[in-house]
């Protein structure tokens, strides 16, 4: 065999690298979209407030719902990223390096997720995920039916945003529920 050839281990161990890569680039992207929506958030306010404008507040929900629903997929992909290191690729270059032991490749994967306080953190996550990308926007909303000033368009637009915000509030619910493996 050439020296050049490369290894079924090595190709695990790259494709490792590759998929961690891009498992720390969507971390730091998902990350950046809750600084993104209070900036857009704190620009729509102060404009509306400026303006005196409570029509203003309608650009929140269909935003927010935008970078909600960017930020739910990114998590759902770190997730999977970190599903497929640790029931795939984990255990099959485990097998490379042990074969017959029960010696386990990349235990952080696992580790990390046995911390005692994983399932607060989860929850408060799922709060501030709620808070930041749904709330924000029905309040916003909230405001602008207060306003009494919209007509029945602005007040259909508002209705069909209150929904978009609704079934965005459903998704972040569901997605942060932990994955039940198959049986």
């Amino acid at each position: 065999m050439p020296e050049q050839d490369v290894t079924v281990g090595q190709l695990l161990l790259a494709e490792y690298q590759s998929i961690k890569d891009e498992q720390k680039a969507r971390i730091g992207f998902r990350d950046n979209l809750l600084y993104v929506t209070l900036a857009v958030v704190a620009a729509v306010i102060a404009a509306a407030a400026q303006a005196k404008q409570a029509s203003m507040l309608l650009a929140l929900p269909p935003v927010c719902v935008v970078l909600g629903w960017t930020y739910l997929v990114n998590d759902e992909k770190i997730s999977a990223i970190g599903r497929y290191v640790r029931d795939d690729l984990g255990p099959r270059l485990a097998q490379l390096a042990q074969p017959g032991s029960d010696f386990a490749a990349f235990g952080w994967e696992r580790a990390h997720r046995s911390d005692a306080r994983r399932r607060s953190r989860k929850v408060i996550q799922c709060v501030v995920d709620l808070t930041a990308f749904c709330a924000v926007p029905l309040a916003a909303l909230v405001l602008f039916w207060a306003d009494g000033a919209g007509g029945g368009l602005l007040v259909t637009l508002s209705v069909l945003e209150a929904l978009a915000v609704a079934g965005l509030g459903v998704q972040v619910v569901l997605y942060a529920r932990p994955a039940r493996t198959p049986a």
